[in-house]
């Protein structure tokens, strides 16, 4: 039997957050935050990250504003998820990102963090929670009806 491994990414400007499931898809772990240099460059070793992982899907924060309409950061997201799909065979997947970077900023304030350090832990964060949620919702929805 083939195991899902999951891998997600929080896509920013400037950073990207990655976290993954573990081997046995019972926990998502953070793994690193990304500073992106060029979008060949990204792409590259975005694919290099869930490909070495052998991971069977891969989830893209979706940025939605507060009311879950499209915004300019949810264009820009969605070519960059588009590049990444024709760089890599494995499935590509989107989820709703709303306040995952504002709760990893909870977290790690409560953690007391230093700004400069949440900055370098926060992404990764993100996408843990993220990865998190839509496994969550996935769990659910196929959950077999009573």
């Amino acid at each position: 039997m083939l195991m899902e491994r999951y891998i997600a990414f929080d896509i920013g400007d400037k950073r990207i957050g990655i976290a993954v499931t573990d081997p046995f898809g019972s926990m998502v772990l953070p793994v690193e935050t990304y500073y992106r240099k060029n979008l060949a460059e990204d792409i590259k070793y975005l694919v290099y990250a869930a490909e070495g992982r052998s991971v069977t899907t891969i989830v893209c924060g979706l940025p939605l504003n507060v009311d879950g309409t499209p915004s300019v950061q949810t264009e820009k997201t969605l070519y960059f998820i588009e590049q990444l799909k024709s760089a890599t065979k494995i499935p590509v997947e989107t989820h709703d990102e709303r306040y995952s970077t504002q709760e990893a900023h909870k977290v790690l304030i409560g953690e007391d963090m230093s700004r400069g350090k949440r900055k370098k832990h926060v992404d990764a964060l993100a996408a843990t929670f993220i990865l998190e949620d839509y496994m969550s919702k996935k769990a659910f929805l196929n959950k077999p009806k009573a």
